[in-house]
């Protein structure tokens, strides 16, 4: 009996281990539903949702073996606001993500993922990378006839571009023992050059090669250097 109370004892504590809880705010919602969400097999699933009426406090547990992307996404009946997913890496033990309705994901702050905050080093940078492209944009539009102007723009936008893929392949290369670095490499550089993916694949720790992200990375490098094979093969038959 003493036996059996300590193996029950031993397993719900592992589970407890292999748990998230995610608690927080959504300020200014005061009707409407908040959910917790994760994509599983291409497919956005609901993890769990709690109904706002009043109180837009939030309290989810779920499972997890690893940290991984999940998704905080709100509704509120009548609204035409946009802005209501919010992207966030989570992992084992307590996390808190404190927001706004009125400004969900930019006034977002989430606290007790080591993995996010790397995230969001990431993001911080690239995020200038994608405005000084908006405002290249912009100005290609003011030049209007005036071809060689255009021209010029249009060239600084594909150095920034450029600039933005190689600090992504670089960020992945110097953070290689952390989950983000394949996550990013396919979620933001996966049309890059296979060398490159390459190069980060081969570079990941042991336990970020073994995570969700890591073996997709594999896969997906695996799938392309297939595919450019057969594709060689049928040249040559040609």
């Amino acid at each position: 009996m003493a036996l059996t109370a300590g193996f029950l004892l031993l397993f719900a504590c592992g589970r407890k281990e292999n748990v998230m809880h995610l608690t927080g705010q959504v300020e200014g919602l005061k009707k409407g539903k908040i959910y917790l969400q994760k994509v599983q097999d291409s497919t956005l699933v609901s993890l769990d949702s709690l109904i706002v009426d009043g109180n837009s406090h939030f309290d989810f547990t779920t499972e997890i073996e690893e940290p991984e992307i999940f998704y905080l996404s709100v509704t509120r009946h009548n609204s035409v606001n946009k802005d209501t997913s919010l992207l966030f890496f989570g992992e084992k033990g307590e996390i808190t993500i404190n927001t706004s309705w009125n400004y969900f994901s930019a006034e977002a702050e989430v606290e007790g993922s080591e993995t996010h905050e790397k995230l969001e080093e990431y993001q911080k940078v690239i995020r200038q990378f994608r405005e000084k492209n908006l405002e290249l944009v912009t100005e290609q539009l003011k030049a209007g006839k005036d071809s060689l102007k255009r021209d010029s723009l249009a060239r600084l936008a594909n150095k920034n571009t450029t600039r933005s893929y190689l600090y992504t392949l670089n960020f992945a290369l110097g953070n290689a023992d952390s989950y983000v670095a394949p996550y990013i490499a396919l979620a933001e550089v996966a049309n890059a050059r296979i060398k490159y993916l390459d190069t980060i694949n081969k570079s990941l720790s042991p336990e970020v090669a073994a995570s969700k992200y890591g073996k997709a990375l594999n896969e997906y490098i695996e799938e392309i250097k297939a595919r450019e094979k057969q594709e060689e093969k049928k040249g040559k038959e040609e």
